[in-house]
């Protein structure tokens, strides 16, 4: 299927944004600032990047929804199995407050990033002019994340507010694509074996660390079949187009935000692409991923 040119700059914006915001999830700045709160450490690393403890994940990035239950942060998110989410949050808040753990995320989120790029890395008032120019004319509706992280203050201080307008525009994409596959009939767990396949990946290998069952994948394999969207141990030509539909109208709705960059989306492109090769390469973030097929 060609992809047009928007579609591959909407996924180039979103892949040279993912290590730049997602560092948060990786950052042990920010896994400090859990444990000072009741929180386990990190999990382990996966050559040399710290990964994140379960509910000290869910409840920070679940923070910018308010001080709610695993349930509506569960819904929020998409992917992630209740059975996992429900009982990580819960205890979460016998140890904090959404606010609490917010304010923590966002200190350790600021942290890493000084600590890998400095203080103010070049570029840094450009690329906040670009992003807010992009992020303001996006509408919330139907977008929960986003819309949890527009409720809040800006930064004053440029650096933190870059990350904190890249982080809407990273949730603002999440919360497209979860409407795109919902929209299309498929659960959680159809769409995580459907995207690891599109990815080139083996079923079941990165959905699994989403919390759900082998019953469950059983049960989700055997629609897809029933469906013709998978062939063997892949996809199938069905499920490969209807997969890159779901993504395609992923991108559509990152249309008002390219459209408001203009000729300056490119620029915006190049000169976020450096800094997350710095952090990659302070292992901030994962060396390579799923998302880095965003520009393909």
């Amino acid at each position: 299927m060609e992809i047009s040119p928007s579609s591959r700059l909407a996924r180039q914006l979103g892949s040279v944004l993912e290590p730049i915001v997602g560092q948060v999830y990786f950052s042990p700045e920010a896994h400090a600032n859990y444990v000072a709160l009741g929180f386990d450490a990190s999990r382990g690393d996966a050559n040399g990047v710290a990964l994140p403890d379960g509910p000290s994940y869910f409840a920070s990035r679940g923070s910018v929804l308010g001080q709610v239950s695993g349930e509506v942060i569960a819904a929020g998110f998409g992917v992630f199995s209740p059975a996992v989410v429900v009982p990580s949050v819960k205890l979460a808040w016998t140890r904090t407050d959404a606010a609490t753990i917010r304010a923590a995320r966002a200190e350790g989120a600021l942290a890493q990033l000084r600590r890998l790029l400095g203080e103010h890395p070049d570029g840094t008032d450009r690329g906040l002019e670009l992003l807010a120019r992009a992020a303001a004319v996006l509408s919330i509706t139907g977008r929960p994340m986003a819309a949890g992280i527009r409720s809040l203050p800006l930064p004053s201080d440029p650096l933190a507010a870059l990350w904190h307008v890249g982080d809407f525009l990273r949730e603002y994409r999440g919360d497209c694509h979860n409407a795109a596959w919902v929209a299309a009939g498929l659960s959680a767990t159809d769409i995580g074996l459907l995207t690891e396949l599109y990815w080139g990946m083996t079923l079941r290998s990165y959905s699994r660390s989403r919390g759900w069952t082998e019953a469950e994948f059983d049960a989700s394999e055997s629609r897809l079949r029933d469906r013709g969207l998978l062939d063997g141990p892949g996809l199938s030509d069905a499920g490969r187009e209807l997969r890159e539909q779901l993504e395609v109208a992923t991108d559509v709705q990152m249309l008002p935000a390219l459209n408001a960059l203009g000729e300056d989306a490119t620029e915006l492109c190049e000169l976020l692409e450096p800094w997350g090769k710095t952090i990659r390469a302070g292992h901030g973030y994962l060396a390579s991923g799923p998302h880095d097929l965003g520009g393909r």
